[in-house]
């Protein structure tokens, strides 16, 4: 198994071509959000732009769009449709689609969750209940044909039926070859693993990651760098690494006690300079 190192990582981190332009470094989109959720949404959609997102969009329920729009800065959150074939249009054009942060376990996002899952063509993302609602419904999960991303800590990867009593090594590598998706199987050591058999084990990180919101953070960033045309196994390699190394940046400064989904979003520029010098 090979580590994902900062050397590794200069490798894969995207080309930012000087004469770009906002429609050049990808336009991506998290569906996410809920009643008493509404921060997920909000840390992957500033996640991306932090990560070099050209274009981000944060679509969520009508209901707590006021709440969301109000947080987000560089991200463009909007209402979602009432209807599925609505709401997927709106994503017509995207690089790629982020389902699940805060989603939340009502009827109606699982079921627009799924919908998405099946019939969006571009790379997506699953994390949070995006994963929750694949769970009971992992046909549609193998059944897709464009890149998917799964991203789960231990208890919803035995959830989508992940089995960590091989290890976590082996297990990420069948689930990926099972289901055909570039499995991030979250904890100490991240494990990334792909469907033709590659794995990868994260360096960086501690517990100072070990809060609520987190995730979403690490999302948002996979989610980037397949929109900025990273290959969806590198992209999850390389978040995983900025991710793990902002929060070891952010550890410095203010423990592994005091460090916020925020503090990481911020970070994420420090991390990715790391790279560049």
């Amino acid at each position: 198994m090979k580590e994902i190192t900062a050397g590794l990582c200069r490798a894969l981190l995207p080309r930012r071509y000087p004469e770009g332009h906002k429609g050049t470094f990808g336009k991506v989109a998290v569906v996410g959000g809920a009643v008493g959720y509404t921060g997920a949404p909000v840390y992957a959609g500033e996640a991306a732009v932090r990560t070099g997102s050209g274009l981000v969009l944060v679509g969520v329920p009508g209901e707590v769009y006021p709440i969301v729009a109000a947080r987000c800065d560089a991200a463009m959150a909007y209402p979602l449709p009432e209807d599925v074939a609505t709401g997927r249009e709106k994503l017509t054009g995207c690089d790629a689609v982020l389902l699940g942060p805060g989603l939340g376990s009502a009827l109606r996002a699982r079921t627009l969750a799924l919908r998405l899952l099946a019939d969006l063509e571009c790379p997506v993302v699953l994390d949070a209940d995006g994963i929750n609602a694949a769970a009971a419904h992992i046909d549609v999960l193998r059944a897709r044909r464009s890149p998917t991303v799964v991203t789960p800590h231990a208890v919803e990867f035995a959830r989508l039926g992940g089995d960590l009593t091989l290890g976590r090594e082996a297990a990420a590598r069948r689930f990926a070859a099972e289901h055909g998706c570039v499995t991030v199987l979250k904890g100490p050591g991240t494990i990334v693993a792909a469907p033709d058999g590659r794995v990868r084990r994260n360096t960086t990180g501690s517990s100072a990651l070990s809060k609520g919101g987190t995730g979403d953070v690490l999302a948002g960033m996979v989610l980037s760098l397949i929109g900025q045309g990273a290959e969806p196994y590198d992209a999850a390699s390389l978040a995983v690494w900025l991710h793990g190394r902002a929060g070891d940046l952010c550890e410095g400064r203010l423990t592994a006690y005091g460090v916020t989904p925020g503090d990481v979003v911020a970070a994420i520029p420090e991390a990715i300079r790391e790279l560049l010098e």
